[in-house]
């Protein structure tokens, strides 16, 4: 494990979650908006490759590839957004998001390589959530801010975009408590070597653990209610306030995240 492979796994799966929010958001957001968002989400990808390339050993796997078209996509994307029909265009960015999602499923099950089974369907949806977990919480965030750009833009937008962040990360929290719950479960001695997850959580260690789950969950959990409650009486500032502290949190949880799971190869 390195640092490089942490900030690839980060940077990936927030450059794909980004592209897949933004299927979610109205065209009255503007070009701009869709502009500003698939060329962020082409930066995170385009560093994400660097460092993946900076810490691969051996041949390109079909994730590698995967993502690439992915990035390739995305790039293209903004680089037209204004100048292509909002169908072709929609089009291409579903055509990006589907990529991602392939890349991030080759890339779980590389990760859970030699783990049975069940640890590689969980580590798939675990990757697949915090994808959406961390775009959901960058684009509501940015749409939040761009009421300022909009003013008269409707609020049900910005609604919209946080009832899919609760809905992602409600999802991450069930594959995160599955995770723990099958690790806790099934280990057994005679079987694997090293501690269980169970001595890992209650070690030093488990500091890791208990931040990711304070910061990455319990934190998004309230942050994301009291935008919600928010949002409904119209305080757009209010609620863009409180999610750029939930943005922070989630991204503080998922790079923990990264974390845990190449050290105990347990998706949380």
């Amino acid at each position: 494990m390195s640092l490089s492979t942490v900030l690839f796994l980060f940077l990936a799966h927030l450059g794909v979650g980004i592209a897949f929010t933004l299927v979610f958001v109205s065209r009255e957001a503007g070009v701009k908006f869709f502009r500003f968002n698939t060329g962020l989400a082409a930066i995170l990808l385009v560093i994400a490759l660097a460092f993946r390339f900076q810490s691969r050993s051996g041949a390109t796997s079909f994730a590698d590839v995967a993502f690439v078209v992915c990035t390739g996509l995305t790039v293209f994307s903004w680089a037209t957004a204004g100048r292509l029909f909002t169908t072709i265009r929609t089009a291409i960015l579903s055509t990006a998001v589907i990529s991602g999602v392939i890349a991030l499923v080759f890339q779980a099950l590389e990760v859970s390589a030699g783990r049975p089974p069940a640890v590689a369907a969980l580590t798939v949806v675990s990757f697949l959530t915090s994808a959406a977990m961390l775009g959901g919480a960058c684009t509501a965030m940015i749409l939040g801010h761009w009421y300022l750009v909009l003013p008269s833009m409707d609020v049900s937008h910005l609604q919209s975009i946080v009832r899919v962040h609760i809905a992602s990360m409600a999802a991450r929290i069930v594959v995160v408590a599955a995770a723990v719950w099958y690790a806790l479960a099934t280990w057994r001695p005679e079987i694997e070597a090293g501690p269980s997850f169970r001595h890992y959580i209650l070690s030093i260690d488990g500091i890791f653990f208990w931040q990711r789950v304070l910061f990455g969950l319990a934190g998004p959990a309230v942050l994301s209610y009291l935008t919600w409650e928010t949002a409904k009486i119209r305080s757009t500032q209010s609620a863009t306030g409180i999610l750029y502290v939930d943005f922070f949190t989630v991204v503080v949880g998922e790079v923990l995240a990264k974390y845990i799971v190449l050290a105990t190869r347990v998706p949380v």
